[in-house]
């Protein structure tokens, strides 16, 4: 099974560090950094919002512990967003290069 890891991060800088761990381990095939993200949220009691960067990973689901394992090392704050979303279809072709970038 493949999936897209969903992480924000709260600048363009972060997004390319955290994007750097997971393509130098070959967790994910592929990021992609999407900004301009606008997130409202609780956070310790309190109602926040923040401007962040989306970053999109594409992986294989047995890969997720070590991806989320490479955020949480990589990112700065206390308790990241690390979400995966299931690809239920995708081109064979695609898909197959995930799974072959990701070993």
């Amino acid at each position: 099974m493949h999936v897209t890891v969903l992480v924000s991060c709260p600048d363009r800088k972060t997004a390319d560090t955290v994007s750097e761990a997971l393509l130098s381990k070959r967790l994910a095939a592929c990021t992609s950094a999407i900004p301009g993200v606008r997130s409202r949220y609780w956070w310790k009691g309190r109602l926040e919002a923040a401007g962040e960067v989306l970053l999109l990973a594409k992986t294989t689901a047995d890969r997720y512990p070590a991806v989320e394992k490479a955020v949480k090392d990589a990112h700065p704050y206390e308790l990241p967003e690390v979400i995966a979303l299931p690809i239920i279809k995708g081109s064979r072709e695609y898909l197959d290069w995930i799974t072959k970038e990701t070993r």
